[in-house]
């Protein structure tokens, strides 16, 4: 696993432009050499796949090159081979943020969500698709009584290939992005 910070300041450099998002504006104009500190900063998130253990991974949140949180996370089954369809973990890469909600309602995701552009795996065979940041919960962010809605667990962070936190860490990651503003994109490395 690269959790090392030379690492990840190399994925945050190699990343950056691709992972940027200006903060809403404020009320008071600046020139750019005006513009606030925070202000100038790209927020990237970096999902770093556990070669290990899948299922225990790290999503991290980044505001140029300070650590905002980092949160455990699974992708896939524990199949390392992002070239199987609902097994294997996320492909490495930027994947674009399509969408993002509190209140998202698919048929097998609900709630809290992150919806990501499709990718091609990296022997280019396949094209990973649906691909999500998700948990385990009700369309209104609450705990189901069903396995599907409900977080039971470790077992809990093993999904089809998306990035799945637990809805204690997806809600707080939802507030802190809506706080110091939302990436384009997440950047998957392994």
């Amino acid at each position: 696993m690269h959790h090392n910070g030379r690492h990840l300041r190399a994925v945050l450099a190699a990343g950056a432009v691709a992972t940027t998002l200006a903060l809403a504006p404020t009320a008071v104009a600046h020139s750019p050499a005006e513009a606030p500190a925070a202000a100038r900063q790209a927020t990237t998130l970096v999902f770093d796949k556990n070669q290990g253990d899948p299922t225990n991974s790290r999503l991290s949140v980044y505001q140029g090159k300070k650590l905002w949180a980092t949160y455990r996370a699974g992708s896939g089954t524990g199949v390392k081979n992002d070239c199987v369809r609902n097994k294997g973990w996320m492909p490495n890469g930027n994947w674009k943020i399509k969408l993002k909600s509190r209140t998202y309602n698919g048929e097998y995701i609900k709630g809290y969500a992150v919806y990501l552009q499709d990718m091609k795996c990296s022997k280019r065979t396949l094209t990973r698709t649906e691909m999500f940041i998700h948990s385990e919960m009700n369309r209104d962010g609450s705990s189901g009584r069903t396995e599907t809605r409900r977080w039971d667990g470790a077992g809990d962070y093993k999904s089809n290939g998306c990035v799945k936190l637990h809805p204690t860490d997806i809600k707080k990651m939802f507030r802190l992005l809506d706080r110091i503003g939302w990436p384009t994109h997440l950047r998957v490395v392994s």
